[in-house]
C-alpha cells in the first residue's frame, strides 16, 4: 500500500486494524546522551545530532511503528524565536519531517506533530485566540508544505487551542488526528472534561481521538470518555508515559518503565476498543516492539 495522506485516510476510516505509532523522541534522546534544554528542547536535535535524530526514527520504524511522529514538536515560531531561529520554521519543520519520511522507507506513515504553542504542562500560558489562530494556521501550512501525510494535533491541555489547532490543521485538507492531555478525573489540564473537548474537536471533522502524555496507569479512565463520544465514528486509542512529573518537574517512573508491563497496560486499551496504541515520554523502541508483539497476536 502507498503511504501516503489518501492511504492514511482510509485507513483510519476503516478503523478495524488496530494502527500503532512510535514511542517518545525527546526522552528517546536524552537516553541517547542528548541533553536537551528549554526553549527549543527536541527541535536542537535539528540543528546538532540529525544523525541521532534519523536513527531513532529508524529504530521505530524496524520495531514495526506504521505511523511515525516527526520532530515538529517544538518547530512552530514561538518557540524558535526564544531560541533566535524564528526565521527558519519552515525549513526546520521541513527537515524534521524529510528524517522521518527517510527512515519510514515506505514502511510508515508520517505525521507532523502540531503541539500548543507554549507549555504543554501549562493551560494558563495558552495565547488570546487570535495569536492562536494565526500561528497554528502558519504551522498547519509548514506541515503541509513539508510533505506530512497527516497532522497529529497533540499534547493539548484546553479545549480553546485543541480546537484552533485542530481547525488549522483541517484546513489543510490532510487526516487530523487530536490527543488531549489530562488528569487521572478525565479532565484536561485546563480543567475542562475530556468528554466536551473530544466531542467538539470530532464535530470539526477530525480522523481520530487519543490521549498522551499521561502516565500509562491513568490511561482506562480517559478511553472510557473517548470511547463513549468517538465509538463507531473515528478510531481512539492512547501514548502514553512510562511516568509522571511531580510539581518539582523531577521524573517518576511507573512500572510501565518495562516494555513488557506498558504491553499489558495496551492489551487492556486494546481489550476496550482501542485501535490506535503508541508510546510517549520514557518508551523506546522496546516498548513499541512489544506493542507490535501484541497487535500481531490479536489479530
Amino acid at each position: 500500500m502507498a503511504r501516503d495522506a489518501h492511504s492514511l485516510q482510509a485507513a483510519l476510516a476503516q478503523g478495524r486494524r488496530p494502527l500503532l505509532l512510535d514511542g517518545a523522541t525527546g526522552t528517546e534522546l536524552q537516553r541517547r546522551g542528548m541533553e536537551l534544554r528549554v526553549p527549543l528542547w527536541s527541535a536542537q536535535a535539528l540543528l546538532d545530532r540529525p544523525e541521532l535524530l534519523l536513527a531513532i526514527h529508524r529504530d521505530y520504524a524496524l520495531a514495526g511503528a506504521e505511523l511515525l511522529t516527526a520532530n515538529t514538536f517544538r518547530t512552530h515560531g514561538r518557540n524558535l524565536a526564544a531560541g533566535g531561529l524564528a526565521d527558519r520554521a519552515a525549513e526546520l519543520t521541513a527537515q524534521a519531517v524529510q528524517l522521518a519520511r527517510q527512515a519510514a522507507e515506505g514502511r510508515a506513515w508520517v505525521l507532523g506533530s502540531q503541539a500548543p504553542l507554549e507549555d504543554c504542562y501549562r493551560p494558563d500560558l495558552v495565547p488570546p485566540e487570535e495569536q492562536l489562530r494565526e500561528e497554528h494556521v502558519r504551522m498547519a501550512q509548514h506541515l503541509l508544505q513539508a510533505g506530512a501525510d497527516g497532522i497529529l494535533v497533540e499534547t493539548h491541555n484546553t479545549l480553546r487551542e485543541a480546537r484552533a489547532a485542530a481547525q488549522a490543521a483541517l484546513a489543510t485538507g490532510l487526516p487530523v488526528l487530536v490527543s488531549f492531555v489530562c488528569d487521572r478525573q478525565g479532565r484536561l489540564l485546563s480543567g475542562e472534561p475530556l468528554e466536551q473537548a473530544a466531542a467538539e474537536v470530532l464535530a470539526l471533522g477530525v480522523s481520530a481521538l487519543m490521549v498522551n502524555c499521561v502516565p500509562a496507569p491513568w490511561v482506562d479512565g480517559c478511553l472510557t470518555v473517548l470511547d463513549r463520544v468517538a465509538r463507531g465514528r473515528v478510531p481512539w486509542g492512547a501514548y502514553a508515559n512510562t511516568g509522571q512529573p511531580d510539581a518539582q518537574g523531577h521524573w517518576h517512573d511507573t512500572d510501565a518503565r518495562d516494555p513488557a508491563r506498558y504491553a499489558q497496560y495496551a492489551q487492556v486499551w486494546l481489550s476496550r476498543g482501542a485501535r490506535l496504541l503508541g508510546g510517549c515520554c520514557g518508551t523506546t523502541p522496546e516498548h513499541i516492539r512489544q506493542l507490535r508483539r501484541l497487535l500481531d497476536q490479536n489479530r
